[in-house]
């Protein structure tokens, strides 16, 4: 992985960590629901922040889905040390905590990937002439090329 991936990665997790934990931080314990709690707007953002080391690094599919989709568990993980830390008795099934908020976001992780990588793709059909781009005048369509034409489209 290069040292770019490595750095947008580095910021996408805690940057999602804090997106996902601030909302759910802030419900009481009894009130807590999972996975409820932590489907929303804030797993769009995680969704849009595994797209962005895909974008802006070319990271891999896996590494920016896995490594940005764990951030919302992580955050779960951290009011459960920081509830038992207070009172011990909480969070009796605290693996089963983890395991309903690592669904959605992976969800949301893989989604952002994939939709990262559709847009890395697709920018990358535009700078090779294979796609009208409707910022780049005089481009020449995919369908152009493929029958041998010649000329802006």
């Amino acid at each position: 992985m290069a040292t770019n991936s490595r750095i947008v990665l580095a910021l996408a997790f805690p940057g999602s960590f804090l997106v996902v934990g601030v909302p759910y931080w802030q419900i009481p314990y009894a009130q807590v629901s999972l996975p409820n709690s932590v489907w929303g707007l804030s797993l769009v953002v995680v969704g849009a922040l595994a797209a962005l080391p895909t974008i802006l690094s070319g990271t891999r599919f896996w590494s920016s889905a896995l490594i940005v989709g764990v951030s919302v568990p992580a955050a779960v993980l951290a009011r459960i040390i920081y509830d038992t830390w207070s009172d011990p008795t909480s969070h009796n099934l605290w693996p089963f905590e983890i395991i309903l908020a690592t669904g959605p976001g992976l969800l949301a992780g893989i989604i952002g990937a994939f939709v990262g990588g559709l847009l890395t793709k697709r920018h990358g059909a535009w700078s090779a002439g294979l796609l009208k781009n409707p910022t780049q005048p005089g481009t020449l369509h995919l369908t152009n090329q493929l029958e041998g034409k010649t000329g802006g489209a």
